[in-house]
């Protein structure tokens, strides 16, 4: 049997360019990515918002909700970030080290985490909560936001949207199916929380421009949004990230476009 042939060697337009495609991602593959807080990115990467405000818009309905879970917290910084929260606030969360940031977090502001492992069913009771809210889910469990929401109570999401930053997913992975860059598609929402019998009253989504500036920051970002190169690894993908490297020295920052949408629903009284 023949021995596996080595990799080939990465090249680079000078020594100085591979001593700095060394440092970032040397520097990016150490760097903690707990929690939800990208400020490692500030000046690195940059990311349009869109027009609807999730954070201020949250911020709202949380002042007015008496119960509210926000499911798939992260590190707990969307509702702490809240001015007022309802009496009782509930946040699930899987990961262990997001976890205990978000206890640290919310603890003090009279909010409980829940370690949940996000598969059905949620931990709470019928009609538990008047608001329940999420902000990026890996997965929404409509028929279990349905069951723990009280008559009249309201889901309230933003959500990535298809084919978002498929520009870098596909210089990793190459070009995907139809039906994988079509997933998260707004109008299947729509479809799914009407047939878990909410009526929603709000659906809007926007195509956001977002800048790599180096590839620090790409390596940052593939370690920490897990979904979007599922395994990723600086060292099997090195060759895909040199060629970045290099691009990025040549042409400027790498830019992709991040789809997001809302959506509101309701529960009939």
């Amino acid at each position: 049997m023949s021995e596996p042939s080595a990799p080939a060697p990465l090249t680079f337009d000078s020594p100085a360019s591979r001593d700095r495609f060394e440092a970032l991602v040397a520097e990016a593959d150490a760097v903690s990515v707990d929690g939800w807080d990208f400020s490692w990115l500030d000046g690195r990467a940059t990311e349009e918002r869109p027009s609807w405000g999730y954070a201020r818009a949250l911020a709202e309905r949380l002042g007015r909700a008496h119960a509210a879970l926000d499911l798939q917290t992260g590190g707990g910084e969307v509702p702490a970030s809240a001015p007022k929260l309802p009496p009782v606030t509930v946040a699930t969360e899987a990961w262990p080290p997001n976890i205990a940031r978000a206890t640290a977090l919310l603890h003090p502001l009279g909010a409980v985490v829940v370690a949940d492992e996000d598969e059905p069913p949620l931990p709470f009771g019928d009609a538990a909560f008047d608001l329940v809210v999420s902000r990026h889910p890996v997965t929404t469990w409509w028929e279990e936001i349905a069951r723990v929401l009280a008559p009249g109570g309201t889901y309230f999401s933003q959500q990535v949207g298809p084919a978002s930053v498929f520009e870098l997913v596909e210089h990793f992975l190459g070009p995907q199916p139809l039906e994988v860059r079509r997933a998260r598609h707004p109008e299947d929402a729509r479809a799914a929380a009407t047939a878990a019998g909410l009526e929603v009253v709000d659906v809007r989504s926007e195509t956001l421009r977002t800048e790599f500036r180096d590839i620090g920051a790409v390596v940052y970002f593939l370690r920490k949004v897990i979904w979007m190169v599922p395994g990723f690894t600086v060292e099997q993908y090195r060759p895909q990230l040199a060629a970045l490297h290099r691009k990025i020295e040549k042409q400027g920052p790498f830019i992709a476009r991040t789809a997001r949408f809302l959506i509101e629903a309701r529960k009939p009284r």
